[in-house]
């Protein structure tokens, strides 16, 4: 057994192409980059996306046009293909071609769709289909590609566990019965992390029998796997009460972030040339300035007029999705006078059949023309994002409590030594310390309210609101003050509590684990 580590998702970030579209593509790739340097013979599989997710331009009323992205390097100078292999969807011969992408024992393994004509769409766009038949395929494609290529090319005797990310890749259970140290986990609680296939199909590519005319492909992976994982201790409670009859398989390993990759050059240099441990709220100050100093530079690309001088930079970048409430940033900035004494970067993408993320998308670069301390950054991404996590000073999570798994985003700006206003949702509740490394707003839901249609909501987000304006204000107030400065270290300290090592270890060094890959072979 050669003891290799797959992971089977529909998106991953690498910081060479574009092939991803949100938190679960930056997750793959913070534990693909952390597994490479602890020299892990840990695989990636995934499909090929040649026009990535989705960028935007705008007309003249500023409405977002979606646009395909255009890679930053040509794929072929960045992955190697290996030959071609068939697999049946629709009892057709589909060709598919694997690219490689390489680093030390670690590799991603991208599968493309080249012929017949109907499933090439499969490899265009990340979560963007011309229809729902051609969704349901794309994941079934994926399912097959992966199972022929752990049987015939890696070997399943050289496998010991395969991970399965998000719903749409539990079908590969079906597709390789034969394997049994598959993990499932669950990386989001709202309704369109478990999407539903037809029995009919399941039962004509896989023979896959269900008395349901629909089935949900989270409950296959519940069902099949040795064990679920959920993303923090908050999504395994909601997990739990909506898959109630799966509770004893269902665990959590909270998120991380791959620090290496995110936290700035200099706090890196102070962290190596003071260690942890001796650092003073004088030694953070001063580097983060250095941070906030170069991305300054870089938001006078947007405003060359922008003003930045002594006032604080506060960020709201994410998708862009009405749950994860876009509206308080852009409301505080319209109602608060207080918002006039600092820097507002907002932006995050929509996904192009989102209407009222899309309507968010505009309303944001409307608000970076009206006001001169707003910028608008409408195709957020990570390499504009490493610059903005670490060189900005307040960081905001605003997500309607129960409908985010983890987030990271703000274990990123943790890291990087800057305080972080969060609502109580996800991983938040078990990183942010209310009045020493940030503030926790909000009430903290355990139980799904339908955010867009129950009246509940309305009146929560208003409480919400309140509590949220008021910690941003007194946020603006401190900045460059001994408590802010304070809160910066303290948020330093949580740096090794949000290493993405430590979801390495907790998923593949395990003795507990170990003894039941064990009994199943």
């Amino acid at each position: 057994m050669d003891n290799i580590l797959i992971s089977i998702t529909p998106e991953i970030a690498l910081d060479e192409f574009y092939s991803y579209a949100g938190g679960l593509g930056i997750l793959e790739g913070d534990k693909f980059y952390a597994a490479l340097s602890r020299n892990l013979k840990y695989y990636v599989l995934t499909l090929l996306y040649k026009q990535g997710y989705v960028d935007y331009s705008f007309d003249q009323n500023d409405n977002p046009i979606p646009l395909p992205q255009s890679q930053p390097l040509p794929l072929e100078s960045l992955l190697k293909p290996e030959k071609e292999f068939q697999i049946l969807l629709k009892s057709q011969s589909v060709i598919a071609r694997p690219w490689i992408y390489e680093k030390g024992k670690s590799k991603v393994v991208f599968f493309e769709a080249e012929c017949p004509k109907w499933v090439r769409g499969f490899c265009d766009r990340l979560y963007i289909e011309k229809s729902y038949e051609e969704k349901i395929y794309k994941y079934i494609f994926l399912a097959k590609a992966s199972a022929y290529y752990i049987k015939n090319i890696i070997g399943l005797e050289n496998v010991k566990y395969i991970d399965l990310q998000e719903a749409y890749t539990a079908i590969t259970m079906l597709a390789l019965p034969e394997f049994k140290n598959y993990r499932f986990t669950t990386h989001t609680p709202g309704p369109w992390g478990h999407p539903v296939y037809p029995s009919s199909i399941l039962h004509e590519e896989f023979g896959y029998d269900s008395s349901d005319e629909f089935v949900t492909l989270t409950k296959i992976g519940l069902e099949k796997s040795i064990i679920s994982y959920t993303v923090s201790a908050k999504h395994e409670e909601i997990t739990k009460n909506v898959f109630k009859d799966y509770k004893d398989k269902i665990n959590h390993i909270t998120n991380g972030v791959n620090l290496d990759r995110w936290v700035g050059d200099h706090i890196k240099d102070l962290i190596k040339s003071k260690g942890l441990d001796k650092i003073e709220k004088e030694d953070i100050w001063d580097a983060h300035q250095k941070s906030r100093n170069e991305l300054s530079i870089f938001l006078k690309n947007y405003k060359p007029d922008l003003k930045i001088d002594n006032k604080p930079i506060v960020i709201w970048l994410r998708r862009m999705t009405p749950y994860k409430r876009p509206y308080f940033i852009t409301r505080f900035i319209e109602e608060n006078s207080i918002s006039k004494d600092a820097i507002f970067v907002i932006g995050g993408k929509a996904h192009p059949n989102d209407k009222e993320g899309l309507n968010y998308v505009g309303y944001f670069r409307k608000l970076s023309k009206k006001y001169p301390n707003v910028i608008h950054l409408h195709n957020y991404d990570v390499f504009n994002a490493k610059m903005l996590l670490s060189g900005s000073d307040i960081q905001t999570f605003t997500p309607f409590s129960g409908w985010e798994a983890c987030g990271t985003s703000y274990m990123k700006s943790l890291a990087n030594g800057v305080p972080v206003i969060g609502s109580r949702d996800g991983g938040a509740l078990e990183v942010i310390k209310h009045g020493e490394n940030g503030w926790l707003f909000g009430q903290d839901l355990r139980e799904l309210i339908e955010f867009y249609t129950d009246p509940k909501a309305k009146e929560i987000d208003e409480k919400d609101f309140e509590e949220f304006s008021n910690y941003l204000e007194k946020a603006i107030n401190i900045f460059g003050s001994d408590e802010y400065k304070q809160m910066e270290l303290n948020a330093l300290k949580t740096y090794k509590l949000v290493d993405i090592n430590n979801v390495l270890d907790k998923l593949y060094f395990n003795e507990k684990m170990d003894k039941n890959v064990e009994n199943n072979q």
